[in-house]
């Protein structure tokens, strides 16, 4: 089988990640060139056997015989590398989100589709195996039909304050997961928002213009509902956990643990904590998401997560800014016109 040539562009936590699947995990692939002004880099690739090691983007993706590229950088990157990338001609892997302007996202979109390239969001949580189940029992009426979902995603600690202060805040660079999974779940479109958020965890995040602590309503177009609880910090680790309940029962998926013993003793019941970060608990799903880009590219198959998803995850995000700021539900609509 012809082995697509592919780059990396940022070898940060998650850059790493998706070389390690690139190299290790896709047959079909090929790791021609890396990207990162890190001094690292070139140990980092030496490791994989990858001599070509670039300075800047540019020069990555002049890189001969390149086909395709997984944009890994920081946020404010990503629309200018794809924009790039689409008019170099090769298809791309961009992690999420494509910006945090809504306008300038729909102009990365429309260049995409004019230079035809194939363009897949670093939506991961799609790939867990646990989400996927419940995705499956929805779609199959297992459920019957849905009436209310939840979502609970708690981080085990904030990220630093010079993050927090790039990051288009709380609903673009965490809950924007979530609204994905809402879709991907309920496999429906979401017509109102109403968040509530203020600030719990650290004074500081607050005086940076965020919140840590949210709950946020989605109304979705046939009047279904979902509710998501967000926290930058959870005590006992990384939570993450799904239901949906309808007109036949509930599904549900629980947190991930090292282990699943349980300790019974006459002080109580004890066990493990959740897996300890994103890192961990969703390392299945970053190599299920690359062989997903990688086989559309082999078959030539539509991206599994494509331009609206992207779009639709950030729409909501913004929705939500607004709703907290304001204190009131907000229409997608509101944000789209």
């Amino acid at each position: 089988m012809r082995k697509t040539k592919v780059a990396v562009a940022g070898l940060g936590r998650i850059g790493k990640i998706h070389l390690d699947n690139l190299c290790r995990n896709c047959d079909g692939m090929e790791v021609v060139a890396v990207m990162d002004p890190l001094e690292e880099a070139a140990q980092i690739a030496a490791g994989y056997g990858i001599s070509e090691v670039c300075a800047d983007f540019d020069e990555l993706i002049a890189v001969e015989g390149l086909e395709a590229v997984a944009i890994c950088s920081p946020t404010d990157t990503h629309a200018e590398y794809v924009i790039k990338a689409a008019r170099a001609g090769l298809h791309i892997f961009c992690e999420k989100p494509l910006d945090l302007s809504l306008e300038r996202v729909k102009e990365v979109l429309q260049l995409v589709e004019e230079c035809k390239v194939k363009l897949m969001l670093g939506f991961n949580r799609r790939f867990d195996p646990n989400f996927e189940r419940i995705r499956t029992l929805v779609a199959n009426g297992s459920v019957g039909d849905p009436q209310i979902l939840k979502i609970t995603s708690r981080d085990p600690g904030p990220p630093p304050i010079s993050y927090i202060k790039v990051s288009g805040g709380i609903f673009l660079d965490m809950a924007i997961h979530d609204f994905d999974m809402a879709r991907y779940i309920s496999g429906k479109e979401v017509k109102a928002v109403y968040a509530a958020a203020t600030v719990k965890v650290d004074p500081e995040i607050g005086e940076a213009g965020d919140f840590d602590t949210a709950v946020i309503t989605l109304t979705f177009e046939d009047d279904t509902l979902a509710v998501i609880d967000n926290s930058r910090k959870a005590a006992y680790g990384y939570d993450q956990r799904l239901e949906v309940f309808g007109s036949k029962g509930m599904a549900s998926a629980d947190n991930n643990f090292p282990n699943n013993h349980s300790l019974y003793t006459s002080d109580g019941i004890s066990g493990d904590l959740p897996l300890h970060f994103f890192l961990e608990r969703y390392q299945e799903s970053y190599v299920k998401e690359m062989k997903a880009f990688a086989e559309a590219l082999q078959t030539g198959n539509e991206m599994p997560v494509g331009a609206r998803d992207g779009l639709m995850s950030i729409v909501i995000g913004l929705a939500a800014t607004l709703s907290a700021r304001e204190k009131r539900p907000v229409l997608i609509s509101e944000i789209l016109s």
